[in-house]
């Protein structure tokens, strides 16, 4: 990872970009995460958040410039940094067949998890997302928010020291958000980096540290929740964010 004045940076972003066909879907991004920390991708729907993630996760090569996660190239080593990654996404599947316990063991011995430790992770993450009802039923049988549950264990089985979320509290109930928000604090107090994108603008005022805002692929803004408010002359994130945006819109690029 780099250092920059003391400080360790985990994931970072150079220049990043994506094109489909002749769309840009993600301009020259460059921002970078340091380790301890809550880093929040804000934006509307097509401002290039998934995207953009799904780069970092090596799921989708950059059209040009590149990023490191953990010290790793997303290029060079794509495998690396898949293993110091805990990524979640909405369109990652379940596999219908297996039970939640099942998939959970599953991916815990593709990680290389001793057994004894595969088992306590495995408890830990029942007893915090409340998996114990459904534990031994097959997937196929679950609910949107106890599938998204499910998902959310299988990216943390191997404690990554990498968590990148899209989207972790879509479809759950306001216990199981709650609890995805004190496990991403908790993993922060442990020193792993958090890189995650919401649509709920209450969850990042309350537990980001650093918030992007992006629009249309462009980054607008990067700082604090309070620097972003000021930025944008607003008194919460939501207008914070609807004021980026009418403010590109009206001066035709970012200000």
């Amino acid at each position: 990872s780099g250092r920059t004045q003391g400080r360790i940076l985990t994931i970072l972003v150079d220049h990043l970009t994506r094109r489909f066909g002749s769309h840009e879907a993600v301009s020259s991004l460059r921002f970078d995460v340091q380790s301890g920390s809550i880093f929040g991708l804000l934006g509307a729907n097509g401002a290039g958040k998934t995207t953009t993630l799904r780069m970092l996760a090596t799921l989708l090569q950059p059209s040009s410039g590149t990023a490191r996660v953990g010290g790793h190239s997303i290029l060079e080593s794509p495998l690396e940094v898949r293993r110091s990654l805990g990524y979640l996404t909405g369109d990652t599947g379940l596999y219908g067949r297996l039970t939640p316990l099942e998939t959970l063991r599953y991916f815990g011995g593709l990680y290389g998890m001793k057994k004894a430790e595969l088992e306590e992770r495995i408890s830990w993450l029942t007893n915090g997302l409340s998996l114990s009802p459904f534990l031994e039923q097959r997937c196929e049988r679950l609910s949107t928010g106890q599938r998204q549950r499910v998902s959310i264990a299988r990216a943390l089985i191997h404690d990554p020291r990498v968590i990148v979320f899209d989207e972790p509290t879509s479809g759950l109930d306001i216990i199981s958000s709650q609890f995805i928000l004190d496990v991403l604090r908790e993993e922060r107090e442990k020193g792993k980096t958090v890189l995650f994108s919401t649509h709920i603008l209450a969850e990042a005022e309350l537990i980001c540290d650093v918030i992007g805002v992006l629009h249309q692929g462009e980054m607008l803004s990067i700082g604090s929740p309070e620097e972003t408010m000021e930025r944008w002359k607003a008194t919460s994130l939501t207008r914070a964010l609807l004021n980026a945006s009418t403010m590109v819109q009206v001066e035709g690029g970012v200000p």
